[in-house]
């Protein structure tokens, strides 16, 4: 009897605990909402003037430096025979700003391959400030004979970059993965001294 009052009170206090539970996660959507619009991450007010209709009007961009420009070059270099060129030599870019480009290559080959392109910076101290976030060097790729692509590479330059840099280029250097690119030869060295035999 005493065991079945007890296991009873137990249940009763579960059934409690859980129910504090359930009341709770409904109260998160008011309680987040009160505190994003403290802080002023109104981030659900502005899905709301979404659906509602009304244009939402997104903050601007407070990270982009308006005070300094950039300008970065693009380079492109090939192990092989096959056309690889950026479709704009240079950009003037603001810190802060996401900036997209495009690289064309064209296999003028006769054979199917695959190529990978590695980058590199000039100056040396602006490669971690150069915050690639779509980029064909993330990737090998595999085209056709006389097959043509264009490829984007989009960044950000970091406004933590010294403000000496005021030119950045990037370049990179296209080149066969597991090609047929014979590889460098070996040099033999003769025993001069040692009588050849027949």
């Amino acid at each position: 009897m005493k065991l079945k009052r007890e296991n009873t009170r137990m249940v009763g206090k579960l059934a409690v605990i859980t129910l504090a539970m359930f009341g709770f996660g409904y109260a998160l959507v008011p309680i987040y909402r009160a505190i994003c619009e403290m802080t002023g991450i109104n981030v659900l007010a502005l899905g709301e003037q979404t659906v509602t209709g009304q244009k939402a009007t997104l903050p601007a961009n407070t990270q982009v430096d308006t005070s300094r420009t950039i300008t970065i070059e693009f380079d492109a270099n090939s192990r092989g025979p096959w056309d690889f060129k950026p479709a704009q030599r240079s950009v003037k870019v603001h810190p802060g700003e996401l900036t997209t480009v495009m690289y064309e290559f064209q296999n003028i080959q006769n054979r199917r391959m695959s190529a990978q392109a590695i980058p590199s910076y000039a100056p040396q101290q602006a490669q971690p400030h150069f915050n690639k976030l779509e980029c064909f060097c993330f990737n090998q790729y595999t085209l056709e004979p006389g097959e043509k692509k264009s490829w984007p590479v989009a960044f950000v330059i970091d406004p933590k970059l010294s403000k000496d840099v005021t030119t950045i280029t990037l370049s990179y250097t296209f080149f066969e993965v597991g090609g047929k690119t014979p590889p460098a030869p070996v040099a033999v060295v003769k025993d001069h001294g040692a009588k050849e035999q027949s």
